[in-house]
């Protein structure tokens, strides 16, 4: 318990630069797992690109889904501390490791079963869709793994001990990058292998968590990692999570029709441009979502504690640095884009394609850290349905958008324009709807 930290005092820009940095990292730690499987199946070919990128909006949706326990752990565990209820706390970690644990099960046999149904959705070639099925197959049985690192690192970050996510994904990606080129061209598994190269990578960051909370007892003497449900505690981390399991799950389901609409207009080619340039674009999602869960969590300490000016202060600053950062990524997409895409995937036609997506999301990039900065205030307030509303309404936008765009004449770059706008449209919003609050008035 002496680990835990206190941000209710004590200089502001010091401690949001030491809580948003290791999330930073181990968000991009996150990312690196689908970057690096990317960069070893691309040697495969664009068609094991797509397999994988086709599996990949599936298991973004998980990921999705998995924010359910990480927000609810961010928000009610660090309200509880900013409340100084330790034991509160410890039930409410307790309780996300455990409603995770269930989701987590029956999501993965859902997946597995119906594998081959759900990439039949993308009408890929049967060759590129049986390459699909068996590597959803595989990681769908690691789903645990996924849910409950996320929860232990919403759990760990709402105790100011961001370190220690950081360090364990760390590992856990190491692991991969050694394990990804094995299996891959080493065993001549093909994309089988990223999948079992990060089914085992999963495996261990969930155990070095364990042993961080049991062993080494990072958090409290006497936690206890599952429990039996109470109603109380249980209704309270829906009520914070589920919208943004929700928001993001249903983003995660828009980005799977815009894939088959992606498809119909660029075949397997602009399905690749759209989910690897996706991940691509991560490097400054990722980031930004990095300023956005420290402010998330220094918003709830401090809203518990009423220091509200402290808030109002941590609010600018991340504001000031994450539009700093989105402008160099609009440098970076719009005029460098194609020769990114091609670290990745070397192939001509596919670093052309994935180039033209990269300049035109670049255009939005300003926005969208506007968008994760709100969320940010939202999150750490309470106010989790909000962005829910925002995203679900302009993400939905974006699948008649992209078909007018297609059949107007812009093709498969009308599917790249209906991505951007809608980005755009929801940073706008997500500024004009928090500054309309009345805590907006007295914290920001």
């Amino acid at each position: 318990m002496q680990n835990i930290k206190n941000l209710t005092e004590g200089p502001i820009r010091r401690q949001l630069f030491a809580l948003a940095m290791p999330i930073m990292g181990t968000s991009f730690i996150q990312m690196a797992y689908s970057l690096t499987d990317m960069v070893w199946v691309g040697r495969l070919g664009s068609g094991a690109v797509a397999a994988v990128g086709a599996v990949g909006i599936l298991a973004w949706m998980t990921q999705s889904i998995s924010l359910m326990n990480k927000v609810g752990a961010e928000v009610s565990v660090a309200q509880s501390i900013g409340a100084r209820n330790m034991e509160e706390a410890q039930t409410y970690a307790s309780h996300n490791l455990t409603i995770g644990l269930w989701i987590s099960l029956l999501w993965g046999t859902l997946l597995f079963i119906f594998a081959r149904p759900l990439i039949g959705l993308y009408r890929l070639e049967p060759e590129i869709a049986e390459m699909a099925v068996e590597y959803l197959r595989i990681i769908a049985t690691g789903f645990p793994f996924i849910f409950l690192a996320s929860a232990f690192t919403g759990i760990h970050n709402a105790a100011g001990m961001s370190k220690i996510p950081f360090y364990v994904s760390g590992t856990g990606l190491i692991m991969n990058m050694v394990l990804d080129p094995l299996f891959i061209l080493g065993f001549d598994w093909g994309t089988a292998g990223a999948a079992y190269a990060t089914w085992l990578s999963q495996c261990t960051v969930v155990l070095l968590f364990i042993y961080q909370v049991k062993i080494r007892k990072r958090l409290w003497p006497e936690f206890r990692l599952f429990v039996p449900l109470k109603k109380r505690y249980s209704f309270r981390i829906f009520h914070l999570g589920l919208p943004v399991a929700l928001l993001n799950s249903f983003f995660a389901i828009i980005n799977l029709l815009m894939g088959r609409t992606a498809t119909t207009y660029g075949g397997h080619i602009g399905l690749m441009a759209l989910t690897a340039g996706g991940q691509i674009e991560a490097i400054a999602w990722n980031t930004s979502q990095g300023f956005s869960t420290a402010l998330s969590a220094f918003t709830a300490q401090n809203y518990a504690a009423r220091k509200q000016e402290r808030i109002h202060t941590a609010y600018r600053m991340t504001l000031l640095m994450t539009s700093i950062f989105g402008l160099a990524c609009t440098l970076l997409f719009v005029f460098w884009g194609s020769d990114l895409f091609g670290l990745f995937v070397p192939e001509k036609a596919a670093y052309i394609a994935g180039g033209e997506f990269l300049r035109i999301d670049g255009y939005s990039m300003m926005f969208m850290m506007l968008e994760i900065t709100m969320q940010g205030l939202f999150y750490g307030t309470g106010r989790t349905v909000p962005p829910a509303i925002i995203s679900i309404t302009f993400n939905t936008l974006r699948v008649p958008l992209a078909i007018f765009l297609g059949a107007a004449g812009l093709g498969i770059t009308g599917v790249w324009w209906a991505i951007s706008i809608s980005s755009i449209l929801k940073g706008i919003t997500s500024f004009i709807w928090f500054r309309s609050l009345k805590v907006f008035r007295q914290t920001a």
